[in-house]
């Protein structure tokens, strides 16, 4: 009975059109940033090195270097505030979880890309 109304609730909040892109790939995820009285978009680009949960709360790590750093963030898939998130290209991997990718810099961070 209450498993009927949490998946029902559960479903209703998911957003077509989210769930298109998986590890591995470069994603240009457009996330609105509120400052003040003004609403932006931002655009945050990076790989995806990690998805995890189900359903509405199902959330994915994205990695970029920004400044000779390595950043991560992680973004919840069905969110409002994401306004689309787009695949720049993919890469060829035979892992679900990338975390190696964060003791590797420059050249040997890259993944290679996937035949088509």
């Amino acid at each position: 009975m209450i498993s009927k109304i949490l998946s029902k609730i559960d479903s209703e909040n998911l957003m077509e059109g989210r769930g298109d892109f998986s590890v591995g790939q470069t994603v240009q995820v457009h996330c609105k940033i509120r400052e003040g009285e003004k609403e932006r978009v931002q655009v945050y680009t990076g790989v995806v090195i990690a998805r995890s949960g189900a359903g509405a709360s199902e959330t994915f790590t994205v990695r970029r270097i920004s400044h000779g750093v390595g950043v991560e963030r992680v973004f919840p898939v069905h969110s409002p505030r994401i306004e689309k998130i787009v695949v720049e290209r993919s890469g060829h991997v035979r892992r679900a979880k990338l975390y190696y990718l964060r003791d590797r810099i420059g050249k040997k961070a890259r993944l290679r890309e996937k035949k088509k």
